[in-house]
Order: C-alpha cells, then structure tokens, then sequence
C-alpha cells in the first residue's frame, strides 16, 4: 500500500478564498493544513514590505511547509506555534458566509497535505511588485514537488482585508492571467476552482478524489 504523502496547493490572487478552501478541504479529509506564512509575517512587521522581507517569507513558507509535512507523514497532531487544528464543522468564509462541512477521514492510502500558498505565489508576488525574483524562490520551484494545483479563480467578490493590495477588477485579472498561464506550463495536474463558496468546495474534493 502506497503511504507517500500527496501534497494540494491552493493558489490564486488574494480574496479568492484560499485560505478558507484549504481549511475546509483539510477538515473534511480530517488531516493538517498549512497556513500562508505571509498573513503571520506581515501582521507583525507592518505591510510596508520590501523585497528582501520577500525572502525571508518565502524561506517561512518552505519550513512552516515541512513542519507539516513531517507532522502529516507521523500521523500526529502538529505542536507548532502555526499548527491550525480543526475545530468544529462550520466554518465563516471571507464574507461572513457560514458554511456547514461534513467531516471524513479519508479512506486512501496516502496521507493528505493542503497547503495555502507555495513558491509560485512568492515567484508572482517578487516579479509583479519588484519586476525581479530571488534566485532562492526559484530554486524552491524547481526542487519542490505536488500532486495538485487548484487555482482559485477571481469570481468570488473582493474582500476588505489591512493586507491586501488590490481592489481593483484590472490586476486581479492580470493575476489570475499569471497564474493560470504559470499552470499551464508546468506537468503538476491542475483545476480551475470558480463559483460560490459550496461549488467550489465541491470542485476542489471532486479534484481531490480523482487524484487519489
């Protein structure tokens, strides 16, 4: 039997509801998460960022990954300051909405990892800001490897948030563009995640499923 972890990346602009998707997938899977180490840096820092804070958030992102990673192939709870544990069966998205998720352990033979954010987010985040990358961001790229990309696509409204930088329907757009045309180019399977916030829970397990 196969125990080889398969690791889901949720990806897209910001207020697309990444983060509420990989919650919600690793709660019905009932297995970990990994948050966007971003969200935590920038909270603390100040949203003044510069480019070399992107470095060091893109190194963040990579270990918070394997600490999840190492906790997900254990079969234990993670004890880390960023674990984010499941809590209960309903969750809020961003808008508020209140959305009922009905629990499973899942039944495949590999462990599962759903991770909010990777290397391409940090790769379109240097290059769209700055008009540059760290070479370590690319490295990551290459080295690191998933089973799934699903992409979040932009017909969810835009929520107010102190962190986020773009309101306006022209550069979510362009970066959906981006990332689209980034998962067209690279082998990893990959599907485009649209509707509400129940359509697009049930796209992405139906993704989720077939992968496994």
């Amino acid at each position: 039997m196969d125990k080889q972890l398969k690791k889901i990346v949720v990806i897209g602009p910001e207020s697309t509801g990444k983060s509420t998707l990989t919650q919600l997938l690793a709660q019905h899977y009932k297995t970990e998460w990994c948050a966007e180490y971003a969200r935590e840096y920038l909270t603390i820092h100040g949203k003044a960022y510069t480019f070399e804070d992107l470095l060091t958030i893109a190194k963040g992102q990579v270990e918070l990954e394997e600490r999840h990673t190492l906790s997900t192939v254990n079969r234990l709870p993670s004890t880390d300051i960023e674990a984010k544990p499941i809590v209960n069966d309903l969750r809020l998205t961003e808008s508020g909405q209140r959305l009922t998720v009905n629990g499973q352990r899942s039944t495949a033979s590999s462990p599962l990892l759903f991770i909010d954010t990777d290397m391409y987010v940090m790769k379109v985040w240097c290059e769209y800001v700055f008009g540059k990358c760290h070479p370590y961001i690319y490295e990551q790229i290459a080295q690191r490897k998933y089973d799934l990309y699903l992409l979040c696509n932009i017909d969810l409204p835009w929520v107010r948030d102190e962190l986020r930088e773009y309101p306006d329907e022209g550069p979510r757009k362009e970066l959906y563009g981006i990332y689209k045309e980034i998962l067209q180019n690279q082998p990893v399977p990959w599907v485009d995640i649209s509707g509400n916030y129940d359509e697009r829970l049930q796209k992405a397990i139906a993704a989720v499923d077939a992968l496994l």
